[in-house]
């Protein structure tokens, strides 16, 4: 029935913000940005006059890493709830990674919250090998999280 994930959205307080964190700090190329409004984007929102910036940033030429896709709703601010996850909803978003120790002291360096310092995870009985692991925040709050395998 589905055939691959196009896509993951995050929606954003402040676009510019946004772009420069997933830019900027975690190294995501910007693949471009566009604005959404009209009859049919008030049907996809269910909203009256609904406008939205939207912008794209991946990571990876490999198509099996869908892009990230930043949504700022224009002239309607978006409720912002804390990112939980021990709340039922998508819990994060992850992100693989050479070396996570490295890129988690970039992290720390440009001041991004993260929930604890990497952890080293050993799956192996279960079948799905060992590796380390972060959360960490994005400029809203949402939870994303860092894992590198480790042989």
């Amino acid at each position: 029935m589905l055939n691959e994930v196009m896509h993951i959205g995050v929606t954003v307080s402040d676009m510019d913000r946004s772009i420069d964190f997933y830019k900027n700090i975690l190294g995501l190329t910007f693949l471009g940005e566009l604005v959404m409004q009209g009859k049919e984007t008030d049907l996809l929102f269910n909203r009256k006059n609904c406008k939205a910036r939207v912008a794209y940033l991946n990571g990876s030429d490999d198509v099996m890493a869908p892009p990230i896709e930043l949504i700022q709703f224009i002239d309607d601010e978006a409720e912002k709830v804390p990112s939980d996850l021990h709340r039922t909803s998508i819990s994060e978003i992850c992100f693989k990674v050479a070396d996570i120790d490295k890129v988690y002291q970039h992290l720390v360096a440009h001041g991004v919250d993260c929930l604890s310092e990497p952890q080293y995870f050993d799956f192996t009985e279960s079948g799905f090998g060992k590796s380390k692991a972060i959360y960490f925040r994005d400029p809203d709050g949402v939870v994303l999280e860092l894992m590198q395998p480790v042989a």
